[in-house]
């Protein structure tokens, strides 16, 4: 139908930004989606894009027209999705973000375990502690620790995350518990990204300024100076449970712990869930719960 030649092109180019990116993102050549995009401007009558040699923007026409094909597109996506769904095996591409240390040690093997159950499916698989946009970077689904800033993205809760304040015996025998959180001032506090540590007192959430002789962005290496004696540290439970069970570390404070926190998966909110991603997120809620 010529009704469609050039919709899915222009769709491209105004999410990407760019004919090259767009191109890439489709698999054809750049002049081929320029000359699909201007045989559509011919037929609409309507200039979409503003165009110079280092920026393409979309006009206000543009961004009119672009809203309807987005729902369109939108709309056989679902179509094609429900049809996927008639298929009692998954199959497919799967693109997936999560923060490093959680995704390499519990995302992972879950996901390994999902692929070994549906070999059909192909598994993309990022890790970063970045914020990523998920549609700008084509991922289907994105795990998130801890609490949630706003966001145009859907949110299901997988699991609860605690935060636990933790030090070795011997730090502990030389330097005794704190039972406050003034106390944290007469401490040395191993510190990751922030210089504060995040509390519950009295139902309200209070974030405590920390100090220290060691300030690290991975946990890891801040979990190894505590089992060292080096100092008071707060890490997520996944970090530390093993330890405080076997009794390489002592938990302090637990009184002020902070109970507002989960991992979470997001995913974009204009997209109806796939079959895949759909029994991807109920087998993570059920092994991580």
């Amino acid at each position: 139908m010529s009704e469609w030649i050039g919709v899915s092109e222009f769709v491209a180019v105004a999410e990407k930004g760019s004919f090259t990116a767009a191109s890439l993102q489709l698999g054809i050549s750049t002049a081929q989606v320029s000359r699909q995009v201007k045989q559509l401007e011919e037929r609409l009558a309507t200039k979409l894009f503003y165009r110079t040699t280092r920026k393409v923007t979309v006009t206000e026409a543009g961004q009119i027209y672009y809203q309807h094909c987005r729902q369109v597109l939108d709309g056989l996506d679902a179509a094609e999705q429900a049809l996927t769904h008639l298929q009692s095996v998954p199959r497919g591409k799967l693109k997936i973000t999560a923060p490093t240390n959680y995704g390499e040690s519990i995302i992972a093997p879950l996901l390994n375990d999902f692929i070994a159950k549906y070999p059909d499916l192909e598994l993309q698989y990022h890790l970063t502690n970045q914020i990523v946009d998920l549609i700008e970077s084509g991922f289907d689904l994105a795990i998130r620790l801890g609490k949630l800033e706003d966001s145009s993205m859907m949110a299901k809760r997988l699991a609860p995350r605690r935060q636990f304040v933790c030090a070795s015996k011997a730090y502990i025998t030389a330097h005794g518990v704190p039972h406050a959180l003034s106390e944290l001032s007469h401490h040395n506090c191993l510190k990751g990204t922030l210089d504060y540590w995040r509390f519950q007192e009295n139902g309200r959430e209070r974030n405590i300024k920390v100090s220290g002789n060691i300030s690290c962005n991975s946990g890891l290496t801040l979990l190894d100076a505590a089992l060292k004696g080096l100092g008071l540290v707060q890490l997520p439970d996944y970090y530390v449970e093993t330890h405080l069970e076997g009794g390489q570390l002592v938990a302090c404070l637990e009184n002020y712990q902070h109970f507002d926190e989960a991992v979470w998966v997001l995913y974009p909110h204009n997209r109806q869930l796939s079959p895949k991603v759909k029994m991807l997120v109920e087998y993570l809620t059920e092994r991580l719960a």
